[in-house]
């Protein structure tokens, strides 16, 4: 019976693992699971990349065997889902709404965005489900708005608007009643019964409609563990009240215990402050609302030779789409039709006009200007760029920079902290002191009103959202908010050269033939690079087709990565490559070393061109540097950095660029594996290493650097590698993107240091340490004031990062 009993209480549970090849890969797995303490079975299926795992949920948590898995080399695939929750009014709330979420088997990671007002959660859809968190979110007392990219933003807007409305409602209700009772208080007025029953009266329907949402909000804080402010400001108008109710009927207090305006005018103020939070807190998002804004609902297509209008949900790739003058591109495409100039600022942040015409790209949410287009969908849905670009910027609002960790552990203290002094200044001025009972009264509510860990729980989430939106206006994408603080720290800026500095479209300059005509040679090479995608073997193509030069047909074609490029004609093998290539095949270019020597001071890069063992040419090719390269360089090194270029080609060539651009520190003839190294070199000794370069190409060096800037990815925004992406091909953005990093940086510290300064000046004022001295204490209703003011002031400072304009964008 114990034996069955034990059966029964073991659970299955399925986990998706990626990083599997073979059958060793299984055992490893298998293995790594079994020697876990309190697992039975663990089946591994290389097929489906899944493992059933039979454990006791009273000895091991999911998170065990995730992390088993983890340690053996691999890696578990968990679903993402972003839910939107209404009803958070603090940073207490985020962390209620994290332990509930978290609490859940299956899930393995929540982050909560006070600002964006979301929940981005990592989850195994195997175990856990949507339903199941919604569950615990509307238990926890909050509100489930719907999923992110659901059609929800209308219920958003409902639910934002209807507690707008009763905020506001509740406001005016509260200062109609609470400013004619404290004008009572100083009016001599003959009453024919006292004063107190008709405060009572007149304060308590008022004090209960206004204060419901607080003490609510209290209850279900205490309900779920959860010491938030709400409990504190509970405690603080509850107190007043209470105070005021035990002295109208002289219970315990006497009738100058009189705080009934107190209570109400607290509760408004405190109302008063999460109504203009919540307005504020609206704005913070604005940016990502406005390119959500960007695509159209409908679309014109061309079915069966006539134009008809459809939902943008129906529409399909390779339907031809017809965008009018005035009209917005539906989805992403190729123009099969038309000239138009086209408004592509939403996007990439230029603000002139692009024209389009056949075989040219487009982008949905961009604005047709002039001409009919008709072009080839090509992308639609989350495919596209625009919804790449929305998603980057939501999960990158997601994620908390390292400061925001700092400061949400400081909230986890605060409140227990606040308590304290609250209940010790109380103690002082009543039990040590021998002050009065009403006075002491007055500073504990004050203490428990002023206190606001709010203002510090909104210093990052509201910057972020706000920086990194205007990041996407701009065309500058940040991916992670940890990327947010590196930039301020770097040292050392690293560009790769080809088709970062350079527009990356080499041109055919020399043609030299040794034993063979020029024609010929350019044939000869031209034939065998054919085959390559590399920038420098389609200049050679392009030459070749410019002279209307027939090209032949090579064997055994094969590229040695930063060597060159090998193939077989008529028996012998053409190399076509660098010194090292030709070095490693014996085949001496002594001979030509000055030639050489020349074309690469001039900033040229030289191929050599061998036949069987014999050098039979050289073909010199040069690449024009971007328009912006120099203003570039030129700003990184005002802002105190040390810039290096890293490319493939040899020493003097890559010396002759780097002089001309203005760069004095260049590392030559490295190979495209090695460039990640190159980065690790310099990280070793004390750099923080920034690199632009190709999201692609450039991709194991942009992820070693410290902050990785991938420029130009136009149309794959979603590219994996770096932190900072860049939707256009200029370099001034990767400046751009680093000086809104810092200003975002600037900003968070800012809003912390304004948090701190509040509650360490205005928490010992309400505790009465200035009475002794200057006879100054805090009414509590001023206190409340205070408290409301400061999440607005926080709040304010970061929405003015939504006009922020990167100084090196001012004078464009």
């Amino acid at each position: 019976m114990i034996e069955m009993k034990k059966m029964e209480d073991r659970k299955n549970v399925y986990l998706k693992i990626s990083g599997m090849t073979c059958i060793n890969c299984v055992k490893a797995i298998e293995k790594s699971l079994i020697n876990l303490d309190g697992v039975s079975k663990a089946a591994v299926n290389l097929g489906t990349d899944t493992s059933k795992v039979e454990f006791d949920p009273d000895k091991l948590e999911v998170a065990d065997l995730e992390k088993a898995i983890t340690d053996a080399g691999y890696e578990v695939v968990n679903d993402k889902t972003t839910i939107k929750v209404g009803g958070m009014t603090c940073v207490n709330c985020s962390s209620a709404i994290e332990k509930a979420v978290g609490k859940l088997e299956g899930v393995a990671d929540v982050n909560v965005n006070l600002s964006a007002e979301k929940a981005y959660i990592t989850y195994n859809s195997k175990i856990v489900s949507v339903p199941d968190m919604r569950g615990v979110i509307e238990k926890a007392g909050y509100q489930y708005l719907g999923l992110e990219g659901e059609e929800t933003e209308d219920m958003e807007e409902k639910a934002r608007d209807k507690s707008l409305s009763e905020k506001r409602n509740r406001i005016i209700i509260g200062f109609a009643v609470s400013l004619p009772l404290m004008a009572l208080m100083y009016i001599p007025i003959a009453w024919p019964f006292p004063m107190t029953y008709f405060m009572l009266v007149v304060s308590t329907p008022a004090f209960i409609y206004v204060s419901h949402p607080i003490f609510s909000a209290g209850y279900r804080g205490l309900k779920n563990r959860n010491l938030n402010m709400d409990v504190m400001y509970s405690m603080g108008i509850g107190v007043a009240y209470v105070s005021s109710l035990f002295g109208t009927f002289e219970i315990v207090l006497t009738r100058e215990f009189m705080f009934y305006e107190t209570a109400v005018m607290l509760a408004t103020f405190l109302t008063m402050g999460r109504y203009l939070e919540t307005r504020a807190k609206g704005k913070t998002s604005e940016a990502i609302k406005k390119l959500m804004g960007l695509q159209p609902k409908t679309a014109i297509i061309i079915r069966n030779g006539k134009e008809i209008k459809i939902a943008i949900e129906d529409l399909q790739i390779n339907d031809n789409v017809v965008v009018k003058p005035g009209g917005k591109m539906p989805v992403d495409g190729t123009v099969v039709a038309g000239e138009s100039y086209v408004d592509e600022s939403m996007i990439t942040g230029e603000p002139i006009p692009v024209l389009k015409k056949k075989n040219r790209p487009v982008v949905g949410g961009t604005l047709n200007t002039n001409g009919v287009l008709k072009f080839k969908a090509t992308k639609i849905g989350k495919d596209t760029v625009l919804s790449q670009i929305i998603k980057l910027v939501e999960d990158a609002q997601g994620s908390k920079p390292p400061v925001q960790r700092i400061a949400d552990k400081a909230v986890s203290y605060f409140i227990p902290l606040v308590l304290g002094i609250a209940i010790f200044s109380f103690i002082v001025w009543y039990f040590i002191v021998g002050n009065t009972l009403l006075f002491s009264l007055t500073t504990l509510i004050s203490v428990l009103v002023i206190a606001c860990p709010c203002a510090l729980g909104l210093a990052t989430p509201t910057a972020v959202t706000v920086g990194l939106g205007r990041g996407a206006e701009l065309g500058v994408l940040i991916k992670r908010g940890e990327a947010l603080e590196i930039p301020d720290k770097l040292t050392t800026i690293i560009f790769d050269k080809t088709g970062t500095l350079t527009k990356g479209k080499p041109e055919v300059t020399n043609i030299i033939g040794i034993g063979i005509e020029e024609t010929a040679l350019l044939k000869l090479v031209a034939s065998v690079e054919k085959n390559s995608s590399h920038p420098l073997a389609e200049a050679i193509v392009k030459k070749a087709h410019e002279k209307n030069i027939k090209l032949r047909s090579v064997k055994n074609f094969n590229t040695l990565s930063g060597k060159g490029v090998i193939a077989k004609f008529h028996g012998k093998e053409l190399i076509i490559g660098n010194r090292i290539f030709f070095k490693e095949k014996n085949i001496s270019y002594k001979n030509v070393e000055k030639r050489l020597a020349k074309l690469e001071s001039e900033g040229k890069t030289a191929l050599l061109i061998g036949n069987g063992s014999e050098l039979i040419g050289i073909i010199a090719i040069a690449d024009t540097l971007k328009e912006t390269t120099k203003a570039a360089v030129s700003q990184f090194k005002s802002m105190g950095m040390k810039v290096v270029m890293i490319t493939g080609d040899n020493r003097k060539s890559a010396k002759a660029v780097g002089k001309q651009i203005g760069i004095d520190t260049v590392l030559a003839e490295v190979l495209p594996k090695d460039k990640a190294a190159e980065v690790a070199k310099l990280q070793k000794k004390g750099e923080i290493v920034g690199f632009v370069g190709d999201g692609i190409n450039d991709a194991p060096a942009l992820a070693q650097a410290d902050v990785g800037i991938a420029i130009g990815s136009g149309t794959d925004v979603a590219v994996e590698s770096g932190e900072i992406v860049l939707v256009k091909d200029d370099l001034l953005d990767a400046v751009a993107g680093v000086q809104l990093s810092k200003k975002v940086m600037t900003r968070i510290k800012q809003n912390i240091f304004w948090a701190f300064a509040y509650n360490t000046a205005l928490i010992p004022v309400a505790a009465g340490m200035l009475y002794p001295i200057f006879g100054i204490t805090f009414r509590p209703e001023l206190a409340g004031l205070a408290m409301a003011m400061s999440s607005v002031t926080v709040i304010t400072l970061s929405l003015t990062l939504k006009g922020y304009i990167p100084p090196v964008k001012r004078n464009l």
